[in-house]
């Protein structure tokens, strides 16, 4: 299982996790739900349910990945596969992201 922490604007809003079997989970902190000041990080997450479970990276973090020759050449400065979603999100959402939604890898 891959983790990694999903970030709004600088704080930790909740855990996105790849399972062995490939699929996802993503999962607001509980901290997150009990500041109703803090907003949902996506339309398609929104926060009236603490977890979501898909059977494919959800569409919001896909959305995220470069794409086309930027993708394979971040894929190919890296050694990960093209197909690797969850890794290439790892990679490329840590810092510089469009919005305000980051992605860091928790170590294992």
């Amino acid at each position: 299982m891959r983790q990694a922490k999903v970030l709004y604007k600088g704080k930790e809003a909740g855990i996105l996790k790849q399972h062995n079997d490939g699929s996802f989970s993503f999962r607001y902190l509980d901290t997150w739900l009990a500041d109703p000041g803090n907003p949902s990080i996506s339309l398609t997450l929104p926060r009236s349910q603490p977890e979501y479970q898909s059977d494919y990276l959800f569409p919001f973090f896909y959305n995220m990945l470069p794409e086309g020759t930027n993708r394979q050449t971040v894929c190919k400065a890296n050694r990960l596969d093209s197909n690797d979603y969850f890794g290439i999100l790892i990679t490329t959402a840590r810092y510089d992201t469009v919005g305000a939604v980051t992605v860091n890898k928790i170590k294992d």
